[in-house]
Formats: structure tokens, sequence, C-alpha cells
């Protein structure tokens, strides 16, 4: 099969690095596009996948982000219309499901929080699939039109299954100029450009990045959204990197990640590392499951943060990526691998 994959967020890029060589590696051809948002098009160029850039994202504003999303998804159409797919797959892009509709490709929907109204309500409705963890009951994407069999809820994170190939690059430590006898504090900022998270508060997040930079026994690594945001950041006693890096081996160099995101904190999850949400939105059915089984913390006060050398003997158990390809790939009809 000819495979089309839409990467829109830096996230994207991880969850798919190591999925893309398993599905080529059954003999499918994968082909993907990119929009210029964040560190996507670094991460892409850094791990050397092959893309077409499409678009831009539209900024913080609401009529920009119409405006971005109408032209990009018109230039996904004529992509799509000229590319002879036979399957169209993405982890939240706004663009490719109503692209690959006006095409005629059936498309796979993948989404990790269930509260992102807009995007649901439209995406859902188009994709031929729409894959969830099963965290997420069945009731709550209701509302959205998704309903089995089009909903399809598998076991686990997803960052289970992507990670399972994951093998430490312990250069990521000389690259940031870490020092592995102190405590590693990795920190991503609110996504403030994201509709859902607008206007609600980051005191909690901006209190502990002060604690943890003030503490001399701490190094801290921040990671930025959006140039804004590193901006913001000069000046500071902290570690930005100049380049896109290899997140999960960040990550897994950590004693402990702070994120207002999803992503971040439940690849920490997956590898063993000690994870800090202080998301100030209605939290996701996925996090509330992994902070009722204490493998996420809520934080409510920056002096919450445990701040220690972590257990570093072993990782979480993984799942297997073969499982998770073969829900996105039968839609097509692809038998499992």
């Amino acid at each position: 099969m000819r495979i089309w994959i839409d990467l829109t967020n830096s996230p994207h890029v991880v969850i798919f690095r190591p999925l893309i060589p398993r599905i080529e590696a059954r003999g499918h051809e994968v082909v993907v596009t990119a929009r210029e948002f964040a560190q996507t098009l670094g991460l892409l160029e850094r791990f050397a996948i092959p893309h077409t850039t499409v678009g831009a994202h539209g900024g913080g504003g609401r009529l920009g982000k119409l405006r971005a999303a109408a032209s990009r998804t018109g230039a996904l159409t004529r992509f799509a219309r000229r590319g002879g797919f036979d399957l169209a797959i993405a982890h939240g892009s706004t663009d490719q499901p109503l692209a690959a509709r006006a095409a005629r490709v059936p498309q796979v929907t993948m989404f990790d929080y269930e509260h992102a109204a807009a995007m649901h309500h439209l995406n859902g409705r188009l994709a031929r699939r729409v894959l969830v963890p099963s965290a997420i009951p069945e009731g709550a994407l209701r509302r959205y039109g998704i309903r089995p069999p089009k909903l399809v809820r598998y076991p686990g994170l997803k960052e289970e299954y992507y990670l399972a190939d994951h093998r430490f690059d312990p250069g990521v430590r000389a690259e940031l100029g870490l020092d592995a006898s102190r405590v590693i504090a990795v920190l991503r900022p609110p996504p403030e450009v994201t509709l859902y998270h607008r206007g609600l508060s980051d005191d909690v997040f901006a209190s502990t990045l002060q604690r943890l930079e003030a503490d001399p026994g701490v190094q801290v690594v921040v990671l930025p959204r959006v140039d804004s945001q590193r901006e913001a950041l000069v000046g500071r006693d902290v570690i930005v990197p100049e380049r896109p890096i290899d997140g999960p081996s960040l990550i897994e160099a950590a004693d402990l990640v702070v994120s207002a995101g999803g992503t971040m904190n439940r690849e920490a999850v997956a590898l063993g590392v000690p994870a800090y949400s202080p998301f100030a939105g209605t939290m996701g059915a996925v996090d509330r499951d992994l902070i009722a089984r204490g493998l996420l913390r809520r934080l409510a006060r920056a002096e919450d943060v445990l701040v220690r050398p972590r257990d570093r003997d072993g990782r979480p158990p993984t799942r297997d990526p073969e499982v998770l390809i073969d829900l996105m790939l039968a839609p097509a009809g692809d038998e499992p691998g």
C-alpha cells in the first residue's frame, strides 16, 4: 500500500519515527507531510525522515488558525489527489481528515485527549477509524459521533508502543552539557497557543521553574514550544537546547519531568521517570488514570516536586508496536503482521 502520514506538531515525529520503518518492513510505501510548527521540521531533519512541508501554524488567534487550516487543508487535498494513497494516518492532525475525505482516501485518526471538542467533532466524523487508549470511555466520545465499530480502543498508552524500540542515546548529556552527578529536571511550558489551554493559569509551572532554577543541586532543561517562550528564557539559569533533540533520550537521562502537556509526561511514565503535571485545563481520562495509579502526579504547588536522584533500575514493560500498527492499517485491508 501507499500510506500517507501527516505530522503537525513535534510529538508526532517522535510517535511515528519508530513506526514508519516497521510499516515499511511490511512492504508498504510511506509518504510524510509536515506542518511548520514548533520543532516539527527540525526533528524530521534530525532523524533524517523524508517529508514534504505543507503549510504552517496560524498562531495564537482563532482567525489566524482558521485561515491557516483552510489554506493547508486545500493544499493537502491537492497533494492527496495526486498521491494515489491507499490510507491516511495522523495523530491529532486537524487538516488531514478533511483532505483525505475530499480525496476519497480512508483515514485513521488517533488522539488521547478527549476534551478538544472542536477537533473531534469534525475529525471523528470524517475518519474511517478512530484509535484511542482504552482509558477513554466510549461514553466520552458519543457527543462527537464517535462509536464502535469506527471507534477502537487499545490497551495502555501509545507511548508504551512507540517507545518499545527506544534505545537511550548517552550523547544527549554531552550535547547539553549535563552533569550526571546532579539532579536533572526537564520542563516543558504550557501550550500557550492551544485553544483548550488558553487563559488558564500557569503560575504553578512558573513557580516550579523558579524553585528548581534556584536549587544549586539541580540542572534545569526547558523545552520551549514557541519562539516567545524561548525569548522569555534568555538570561535565566536554565539550559535551552539550541536545536531539536532526542526527546525520549533526554527524558531517560532526567531524574524528573514537569510538563504542562500530556505526551512528555506519558513518555516519562513509559520510561520509568517521575512525572508531574501542572496542566490547568480539563484533565483527560488517560492522565486521570495515571494519577489514580500513582504513575503521574498532579502538581498543585511547586513545593510538591521531589528533588532527588531517581531509581534507575530497569524500565517499565513495553507493548508490541505491531499490535498498534495492525489497528492503524486495518481500514485499508492490511493483514495483521
